[in-house]
């Protein structure tokens, strides 16, 4: 037997396919959408459909933006001799919450996983290696300490070595297995801190 209506028990659907919202939750972020005055729900669709629509690759760095450039790789005053390079823009914006990273990213946008079918031309290497032409002194490798983040890790320094440029792999401050988006500033910074010439 159907609890709400097909318009309710679809939105319900839809917000539960979300990833990390479970039934409940999406129950709970239904009838409260529902019962938003009618203003505040269409801002919200029309910010999903603007996002969506407008938000591509940043040219530099490859994160998400809705600008050529996103305001980090565009920022005169970060250092953009110092790359580091992390999986996805969950966690660039992770380390940009500590406060202390001065230099620019790139985002591969995941990580070199075989058992997947993830290989090193499936992810933004090749726009990696291209910003490499330009002047820079350091490359910090800032992927997960999961299996797939440490064989990414390794190719990417294998990769940049030979052409003289040093790498860095953030410090193992970092649990194995745990996900950068996850682990609080003090714990990041002192993994950036702590790193290490590969």
């Amino acid at each position: 037997m159907e609890l709400y209506s097909k318009d309710i028990s679809s939105l319900i659907e839809e917000l539960g396919a979300l990833p990390g919202i479970g039934k409940k939750s999406a129950e709970r972020m239904a009838f409260h959408i529902i019962n938003l005055p009618h203003d505040r729900v269409k801002r919200l669709s029309d910010s999903i459909i603007h996002a969506k629509e407008n938000a591509h690759y940043c040219r530099e760095c490859c994160t998400l933006t809705d600008a050529d450039c996103c305001p980090i790789c565009s920022n005169p005053k970060r250092n953009h001799g110092q790359i580091m390079v992390v999986e996805n823009p969950r966690d660039l914006a992770a380390y940009e919450k500590t406060g202390k990273y001065d230099g620019v990213y790139h985002v591969l946008h995941g990580a070199i996983s075989p058992m997947n079918g993830i290989g090193p031309g499936d992810i933004r290497l090749k726009e990696l290696i291209s910003r490499l032409e330009g002047d820079v002194d350091e490359v910090i490798i800032a992927t997960n300490s999961s299996l797939e983040g440490e064989t990414t890790a390794m190719y990417i320094s294998k990769l940049i070595k030979p052409a003289g440029i040093k790498v860095t792999r953030i410090a193992s401050g970092v649990p194995v297995g745990g996900d950068l988006e996850y682990i609080d500033e003090v714990t990041l910074l002192r993994a950036l801190e702590g790193r290490t010439e590969l």
